[in-house]
């Protein structure tokens, strides 16, 4: 029997919504996502909040570093009228709220930005013993550490360089669940690479329709979208 593809939501449905907003995130789950990817970065006073870029400027009214902002200062910027009007008043979320509203309903894929918010970030997960969550960074030594503190923990190796068998040997030696390398390095060899080692491939970021169906006929295990509701570019 043909098992589907794990579908990401790229920071939600951001494709529909401001990325990395609740209306992104509720837009994925009512497009029948599988799962959501959003990033984390810690506030100044060590409150992990999900953002992007580590500045706010592109996604919000102010202007600045994330790490150098209180979270009741990032709370009070617009982060969803630069995306579209009817958004205006989106806020930049709190991890715990968004753990919150997930529940059990669907799985959420952390991708840590910063290396400090790393113990924040478990911390925190240990709150919502309920969520499938699975932890991501292209930061491969802070992958490894979060592996030493919770030996359990499902993780994910986040790859952008076309070197992609140092990446992967790394994964496995972190003993992660699956590797997440750029949509345009992904190719036959590396899928059944990373099969024949037992890590699932999930590439980034599939807009493209007819470039979607090529990468799911050579057997990744799903994929990245702005656009879960199957609506990409064509």
């Amino acid at each position: 029997m043909e098992i589907a593809p794990f579908i990401w939501a790229h920071r939600g449905a951001s494709g529909l919504a401001p990325e990395n907003t609740m209306a992104a995130f509720r837009q994925a789950e009512l497009a029948g996502a599988d799962g959501i990817e959003l990033d984390v970065h810690l506030s100044r006073d060590g409150r992990p909040v999900v953002i992007h870029d580590e500045t706010i400027d592109r996604t919000t009214d102010g202007s600045g570093a994330v790490a150098d902002i209180l979270l009741r200062d990032l709370q009070r910027r617009d982060a969803g009228s630069w995306f579209a009007p009817e958004f205006c008043g989106e806020t930049v979320p709190l991890l715990e709220e968004v753990l919150g509203w997930a529940a059990d309903r669907i799985r959420l894929n952390i991708e840590i930005k910063s290396p400090q918010a790393g113990r924040a970030v478990l911390d925190l997960l240990s709150q919502f013993p309920d969520v499938s969550v699975l932890i991501s960074s292209f930061r491969h030594d802070l992958l490894f550490s979060m592996r030493q503190w919770s030996p359990d923990l499902p993780i994910a190796f986040l790859s952008d360089s076309c070197f992609w068998r140092l990446a992967l040997k790394r994964a496995v030696a972190c003993q992660a669940e699956s590797f997440h390398p750029p949509e345009r390095h992904v190719t036959r060899v590396l899928v059944n690479a990373c099969h024949q080692l037992g890590m699932k491939v999930f590439p980034w970021t599939v807009d493209d329709t007819r470039r979607r169906d090529t990468l799911l006929r050579i057997g990744v295990d799903g994929l990245f979208t702005n656009f879960p509701q199957g609506n990409g570019v064509s």
